[in-house]
């Protein structure tokens, strides 16, 4: 089965989890399908993320790179998509543009999707639970009366969009500023920044605040993820 999932996830034919996934029997074996679907996915984005960091790097090694507007514009799309105010501000680009912890990655598509089963994922490729504050999404079953907003499920065309979201608001959203200044720490003391770790500072990402952070660990230590992480 490993072969077939490699070789279908090299020719881009996963929009979406494919329709033997849920027919597959047995918990632990349901788990192991969700990482080998869900695994490649996660290292094809973090290696799309250390190429547009690797440019970034090498445009800003070049001593007369504001005189070439390429450059420039090529640092002002960047800065944009991901709200860097200073396009001459290296260390802010390279605190944004970073990989993601596969462990970490894994353990919050497992719980924000039920494993892949999720209405949202059927119906939306949305394994993160990302919402949007329009109508244009897949409409909740039910909406939070403390919520006076209107708001929807983001549709994505595929699971890899889902991923890439996901990644780029980890990387971006001012609620995370706290796991991308720890993985700075970690990458300026050589130290290898875990699921593990970054899992403390996403007590922002769900409303259950301390009790997220717990699931998080619990699920990447009982499922071994913590293994992916490079």
């Amino acid at each position: 089965m490993k072969k077939l999932i490699s070789l279908a996830l090299a020719l881009n034919l996963y929009g979406a989890f494919p329709s033997w996934y849920y027919k597959v029997k047995g918990i632990q074996e349901q788990k192991k399908a969700f990482v080998e679907i869900m695994l490649p996915l996660i290292q094809q984005e973090n290696n799309k993320i250390k190429a547009l960091r690797e440019k970034i790097i090498e445009i800003f090694n070049d001593p007369y790179y504001l005189m070439n507007p390429q450059k420039v514009a090529f640092l002002a799309k960047v800065a944009k998509i991901y709200k860097i105010k200073d396009i001459t501000d290296k260390e802010a680009f390279l605190k944004k543009i970073n990989t993601i912890p596969a462990s970490l990655a894994l353990a919050q598509a497992a719980i924000e999707s039920g494993w892949g089963k999720s209405r949202f994922v059927k119906l939306a490729n949305n394994i993160f639970g990302h919402w949007e504050y329009s109508n244009k999404g897949l409409a909740p079953k039910s909406k939070y009366d403390h919520i006076k907003i209107d708001y929807s499920i983001k549709i994505f065309p595929s699971l890899e969009a889902s991923i890439a979201a996901y990644m780029k608001n980890l990387n971006r959203n001012p609620a995370y500023k706290e796991f991308r200044d720890l993985r700075e720490k970690y990458e300026k003391e050589h130290k290898k920044f875990t699921g593990l770790a970054a899992a403390d500072t996403l007590i922002n990402y769900s409303q259950k605040k301390e009790e997220y952070v717990k699931l998080l660990k619990t699920m990447i230590k009982s499922n071994h993820f913590d293994k992916y992480d490079r």
